[in-house]
């Protein structure tokens, strides 16, 4: 029977494909597959782990502290699983490095964004809490990460999420009058809609981990006629990963004392 229990601890998680010990304790989760692998060129050094379904892994080191990326796909649904196996195998700081379509005309273009909560607008985040439980940053993560972008000399703002299921309800590639939509949270002074904030937060929290969320926009859903450039996007995005890896840094050491 021991024997039995064994095998099943060491069995892969069945989505991501990783055993313990194949990820660092902060992941960064970003939605698109490819930007795993940018993300983990920022590393001093990577190493694809597992390449499942949506879910890439790599795993390396950034300034002497083990770090991982898992790409998610797109949604609070996939991106959940993602969390609940890496969870399993040693995972304890989960930043989500996106991108989202900004809500309020002052904030620049391109912005980058630190998420301090979320508006629960999924479905996902019902199934483990009842309505109205705060999707809430970790305040450590917030910290390290506004500090992190004030030490590199990075513009950014702080502020929260609306986060939803349906893209077409709330995209400027929508037939919808998605202005009329999302008055209500342009009027409470959201700063931009996205998909995962509030899983990442509320299931981080679940699982007694750390959440945060940076994201990088390349325009304001009331002005779609102005927007980032390819290039300028590529700056924002490696941007808010130096952030984020400085931000692991600060985790490490609070953790661990090194």
């Amino acid at each position: 029977m021991r024997e039995t229990m064994e095998n099943k601890t060491m069995q892969k998680q069945h989505h991501i494909q990783l055993l313990p010990g194949d990820v660092g304790e902060t992941v960064f989760l970003p939605g698109d597959v490819s930007r795993a692998k940018v993300i983990a060129d920022h590393f001093d050094t990577a190493e694809l782990v597992a390449s499942s379904r949506q879910y890439n892994t790599y795993t390396g080191t950034y300034k002497g502290v083990k770090v991982s990326v898992t790409s998610t796909g797109i949604g609070g649904a996939a991106a959940a699983i993602a969390i609940e196996e890496l969870a399993k195998i040693g995972a304890k700081n989960f930043i989500r490095i996106g991108t989202g379509g900004m809500f309020q005309t002052w904030l620049p273009i391109p912005g980058i964004l630190v998420i301090t909560g979320a508006v629960s607008g999924d479905g996902l985040t019902r199934e483990y809490f009842p309505r109205g439980f705060p999707a809430v940053a970790d305040l450590d993560t917030v910290e390290a990460m506004l500090a992190s972008a004030k030490e590199l000399g990075i513009e950014v703002h702080e502020g929260y999420e609306w986060s939803h299921d349906s893209f077409y309800a709330g995209s400027v590639f929508s037939n919808l009058d998605i202005l009329e939509i999302e008055k209500p949270w342009i009027d409470a002074g959201v700063l931009i809609a996205s998909q995962e904030a509030s899983t990442v937060l509320t299931l981080a929290t679940a699982r007694k981990c750390r959440g945060g969320v940076i994201l990088a926009s390349a325009g304001c859903h009331q002005h779609p006629e102005i927007s980032a450039t390819e290039e300028q996007m590529v700056k924002a995005i490696s941007d808010a990963t130096r952030i984020s890896l400085e931000t692991a840094l600060k985790l490490h050491k609070l953790d661990h004392g090194e």
